[in-house]
């Protein structure tokens, strides 16, 4: 999640965060004008034996629930860090008895021929191309077969720039009719320091190491070449003045979250990309669901990097003296999972379409014994959905050609939580539950394209800012973290309710749901709180400020992931200079039991960062950890350097599991 300024006076948290949804979704019926009888029908059918929930606080218990039995210890075994309140606070901090080193920050060389980083930021575009993009944020471990614990890539997101990556910072200059236009060279090195970076690693004697000039090396940016497909390639809606196949897109952006598949793949997703277009068109814009539903900017200074002062396709305003209007469906060829082997250097990703456009945080995998596939996403704004993508064709682990294309066709659900515990995944099909062309759908790309409309047609649940979701590797319970939401009953289309239980929610919660019969392509669950984000009673904070943790409190939950042994890692993104978290300290990373809810609090992170993104080796003995722009100058604290986002590598000194 982007949380800190962009440049040009513009207040990136609130931007990224403004609720575009105005759904309200009062009720399926007066939606989509269903027979009510008959939906009742249907309701009562498929639903999941459950009790009714008690109030919010008692929901979020830490006693285990007996509609979540058989979830095994997650064997957390090490002390606890204290929380760091220092406004001075510059470094990372883990428990006794392990390691933590800077492995790899903003800069350093990933392909071949790449020039080492230069400590003013004066390296050009062109090396920035070959170098680590700022902003780490999520990643995943990819061993090879002959050495998995000891040799692997290590694919890594960028999620987007700051000012410390250029010399002097940001730079503009007004025009005339109020527009802002950039410098080239810096548009440029800013959209080079986007994307993915693919680095091959290998611990050699007893030491882990980058490998140099590896031929796995790759840099991903916002000029690389991609394929669009399924649902959506081909469609009107992607066709541009400089693509009239609509099957051709350059580049991904604001990547966060991530995936990683059964079958090899890496999934990048793209969250925040609304911020990177403008529509100087009122008209256009209101009349364009595409546009105004995702938030796109109207302003005449684009209120973003202003990319679009040297790159027109990302002035999405109408060109009618141009094919296609110009460019104006470019911001419809963002929002994807785009996919890609990381042990294929010169394979070209693919946008895949099937899974729907949102704002998205992750795309988590998850299978079953029988190659049935589900992939998880939150829509990462405040008042928007969780999404769920079933594959019409099922995952098998002996013949990886037959998967190559498994997630161009599929199912993409949109989650109903109801207040007595039971769930629903609502299909978004075309001509099904009102998404007909008399509520403005003409067919599945329309669909796909306007996935939050269609969400809010079928009546699908509005969450406190869904982000990361991880999937207990036994049990296959499912986590999310629901990060903040300042609106929650104080806006209309935000209601308190069961999932969402507390007004002005300024500390976030985690929910975790279970599929019906524990299969992945279920279209019903049961699902429970799992712990309210906040203070401690005893801390004397109003209500809407407390939460329910057992152990070491936190705020704002954001990255979440389980390691192979059950153990639920919760990684925090919050304003750690704001009042109301002043004994939460700076961003963290914890380690929750999934059965008795204790968190203990594993790594400090130094003042001003987003601790994010985390994997580890099949045996559990080496971690990796993100920290997001940090405030001071980690990993160097001699005042010369400046800050660099950096790839944190962790280990257990007696050489054992990380965690235990």
């Amino acid at each position: 999640m982007t949380r800190n300024d962009h440049g040009f006076h513009q207040d990136m948290e609130r931007l990224d965060d403004t609720p575009d949804n105005r759904s309200g979704n009062p009720d399926l019926d007066s939606r989509v004008r269903l027979d009510r009888r008959r939906f009742l029908r249907g309701s009562l059918a498929t639903a999941v034996a459950s009790v009714f929930l008690p109030p919010a606080h008692v929901m979020a218990g830490n006693t285990p629930s007996k509609g979540f039995s058989g979830v095994a210890s997650g064997n957390i075994r090490f002390r606890p860090v204290p929380a760091q309140t220092s406004p001075d606070f510059d470094s990372v901090v883990v428990p006794e008895g392990y390691d933590a080193r800077a492995f790899f920050s903003w800069g350093d060389p990933v392909v071949r021929g790449a020039k080492a980083w230069q400590s003013d930021a004066s390296d050009s575009w062109q090396e920035q191309a070959l170098q680590a993009g700022q902003n780490h944020d999520g990643m995943a471990y990819f061993p090879f077969p002959d050495a998995p614990d000891s040799h692997g890539l290590l694919v890594i997101n960028h999620e987007y720039v700051n000012p410390t990556l250029h010399p002097n910072g940001f730079s503009s200059r007004e025009l005339e009719d109020g527009a802002i236009q950039r410098p080239e060279a810096e548009v440029r090195k800013e959209q080079m320091a986007h994307g993915v970076s693919v680095i091959e690693v290998k611990r050699q004697e007893n030491e882990w190491q980058l490998v140099r000039d590896s031929r796995y090396g790759r840099r991903i940016t916002a000029q690389s070449p991609m394929d669009l497909t399924g649902p959506v390639a081909g469609s009107n809606l992607l066709r541009t003045v400089d693509d009239a196949t609509g099957q051709k897109v350059l580049g991904t952006i604001n990547n966060c979250s991530m995936g990683q598949t059964p079958w090899g793949t890496y999934l990048i997703c793209e969250e925040n990309w609304k911020n990177y277009f403008v529509n100087r068109n009122p008209e256009d814009f209101t009349s364009r669901r595409e546009h105004h539903r995702y938030g796109i900017s109207q302003a005449l200074n684009s209120k973003n990097y202003a990319w679009d002062s040297v790159d027109p396709r990302f002035n999405a305003t109408p060109d009618d003296s141009q094919p296609h209007h110009g460019h104006v469906n470019e911001p419809n060829r963002f929002g994807w999972v785009v996919e890609f082997d990381p042990f294929d250097p010169d394979s070209t990703p693919k946008k895949r379409t099937a899974l729907g456009r949102l704002v998205r945080e992750c795309a988590t995998v998850t299978h079953d014994a029988d190659g049935r596939v589900a992939i998880y996403s939150g829509d990462d704004t405040r008042g928007e959905y969780i999404y769920k993508f079933v594959p019409k064709d099922r995952y098998r682990p002996v013949n990886g050609t037959a998967n190559a294309n498994l997630l161009d066709e599929g199912t993409l659900y949109v989650a109903v939580f109801h207040k007595d515990g039971k769930g629903e995944w609502r299909a978004l099909e075309f001509g099904h539950l009102g998404l007909t062309p008399r509520n403005g759908f003409h067919n599945q790309a329309d669909v796909l394209v306007n996935a939050r409309s269609a969400a809010d047609i079928v009546g699908a649940t509005p969450m406190d800012r869904p982000e990361w979701v991880a999937v207990h590797p036994v049990s296959r319970d499912v986590y999310v973290t629901l990060t903040n939401n300042k609106h929650r009953g104080n806006k209309p289309d935000q209601p308190v309710d069961a999932a969402n239980p507390r007004e002005t929610n300024l500390h976030g919660q985690i929910l975790r749901w279970r599929e019906n019969d524990n299969r992945v392509d279920a279209t019903e669950f049961t699902w429970e709180m799992f712990l309210l984000a906040g203070d401690k009673p005893s801390a004397g904070s109003p209500e809407h400020l407390t939460g329910t943790i057992k152990g070491d409190v936190f705020s704002s939950p954001d990255g979440l992931w389980f390691d192979h042994q059950g153990r639920l890692w919760i990684q925090t993104d919050y304003g750690d200079d704001e009042p109301r978290n002043a004994n939460m300290g700076t961003n963290q990373m914890l380690c929750a039991d999934p059965e008795t809810r204790q968190v203990n609090r594993f790594l400090v992170g130094p003042r001003g960062c987003e601790v994010t993104g985390v994997t580890a080796t099949p045996d559990g003995k080496t971690m990796w950890v993100n920290i997001q722009h940090p405030e001071l100058s980690y990993p160097a604290s001699d005042g010369k350097t400046r800050a660099r986002s950096t790839t944190v590598l962790i280990t257990k000194t007696d050489g054992g599991v990380i965690g235990t």
